[in-house]
């Protein structure tokens, strides 16, 4: 018998090349090129190139559109990440570490939407009485879901011809095979012949998919990057599985805004929302302590409190350490250089740490000012308020430049009671906030000067 013929297929853009290199020439990567066995796929793009096509060329403005009413999952927080609901036809993909939720989440909406719609659950790494235990364990009315053990691709697409389900959640695509490939599942090739497959029966049928993706142990989704680009959505589950809170964040929404954050609670009943996540990222202090500051950071479209703790000691070594958890390294050490220049607080002989508390990561620039706020408290060993709350970017000219959802920013902090805001210029409000005192800076040392008259 001859032996297969082997190619070597880039695991992070699905390149194939006849022979193995340290790089991919298609996508630049090192080392991610691995061995499988070349055969010919035959996958049906009949269907799918006439659909896409739409029966010929025509003018953008004949298309016929209609805004289709989405589905609700029964969870507000995860009807926030999605953009409002499910949409029809759509592919979504989850992707989180084992064991952190995503699996029991996904059951609880089925459970949730089969009460009026056709739904099926298709498992590739658990049995239908480990699924049917889990369930009784969560107290969900599973009555509705129907289910399907399966791994082949072509008996998974079968089976939804037959059944014809409105939702589907495939758990995971990692375990899924199709008959054309001769790779093991899991593979480059079978992950993306699978998604590709799933995707067309989505967009032809108009059945929502929901997709379970494994993660490697940087915490990217597992399989050929072309897997998030094929789907529409893309959502990633975060926390640490010792705590019981997780977050589910949205990296990619072709049906709504990125960057969105679900908040929830793993209970004995399952995943629950939180209605006011802001009092996850709050420390409880008996007494004011230096070197924390409450920052007003926006998420999606979600304003969520976070406080900032800022560690300032002397250095005992010649180069002192700069540590930043939750914000971003490198942009500590730029806004510690325009603290020196700009507002005359040196810290080069001292070691600077800071951190967002809740495992939170802070992204946008707006969390400068409260960052430096908070270092200048620890460095002077004097709290600030306890009842302030700052945001603001820093330019590298000392500036404080403005923020979007300003305004959005600050009512949420006056409905959690805080009383004062250190905030920039362009974004004082037009008209007062009742029970809020604003003060508006556009420098930086107006900001540190402030702090002295609190």
């Amino acid at each position: 018998m001859a032996k297969p013929k082997t190619v070597y297929t880039c695991a992070d853009c699905g390149g194939i090349n006849p022979k193995w290199q340290g790089q991919c020439p298609h996508c630049s990567a090192w080392n991610t090129l691995s061995e499988t066995i070349a055969v010919e796929s035959k996958p049906s793009h009949g269907r799918f190139s006439a659909l896409a096509a739409g029966g010929g060329v025509q003018s953008l403005t004949d298309v016929q559109t209609a805004e289709l009413p989405r589905l609700s999952t029964g969870s507000e927080e995860l009807d926030r990440v999605l953009g409002g609901g499910l949409v029809r036809g759509g592919v979504v993909l989850i992707g989180g570490d084992p064991g952190i939720g995503k699996s029991t989440l996904l059951l609880q909406a089925l459970a949730h939407i089969g009460n009026q719609h056709r739904v099926l659950y298709v498992s590739g790494e658990e049995s239908a009485q480990q699924i049917a235990l889990r369930a009784r364990r969560l107290t969900v009315d599973a009555g509705p879901v129907r289910l399907l053990a399966e791994i082949n691709m072509e008996t998974i697409l079968a089976t939804l011809s037959a059944e014809k389900p409105e939702i589907v959640v495939i758990d995971s695509i990692q375990t899924v095979y199709s008959e054309h490939l001769q790779s093991a599942p899991g593979s480059v090739a079978q992950v993306r012949e699978c998604s590709a497959q799933l995707t067309r029966y989505a967009k032809t049928s108009g059945t929502t998919i929901l997709l379970v993706g494994h993660v490697t142990k940087d915490g990217a989704l597992a399989g050929p990057r072309v897997l998030e680009h094929i789907v529409d959505a893309v959502l990633y589950f975060e926390g640490d599985t010792h705590s019981s809170f997780r977050l589910i964040r949205a990296q990619k929404n072709r049906f709504g805004a990125v960057n969105e954050l679900g908040v929830f609670a793993m209970t004995d009943k399952g995943l629950r929302g939180v209605t006011n996540p802001s009092a996850l990222f709050l420390s409880q202090h008996a007494e004011p302590v230096a070197g924390a500051c409450v920052l007003v950071t926006q998420e999606g479209t979600r304003p969520l409190l976070v406080e900032i703790q800022a560690l300032v000691d002397e250095a005992h070594a010649p180069n002192p350490k700069r540590l930043a958890v939750g914000l971003e390294q490198n942009r500590l050490a730029l806004l510690l250089a325009v603290l020196h220049r700009h507002a005359g607080v040196a810290c080069f002989d001292q070691d600077v740490f800071v951190n967002a508390v809740g495992g939170v990561r802070i992204a946008e620039p707006a969390a400068d000012l409260a960052v430096l706020l908070a270092i200048v408290s620890s460095l002077r060993n004097r709290p600030l308020p306890a009842k302030l709350v700052v945001f603001g970017e820093v330019g590298l000219a000392g500036e404080v430049r403005p923020v979007q959802r300003g305004q959005e920013r600050l009512k949420e902090a006056a409905k959690l009671g805080f009383t004062m805001a250190i905030i920039p210029k362009a974004n004082a409000p037009k008209t007062p906030i009742p029970g809020m005192t604003v003060q508006a800076v556009d420098r930086l040392e107006q900001a540190v000067a402030a702090l002295r008259d609190a």
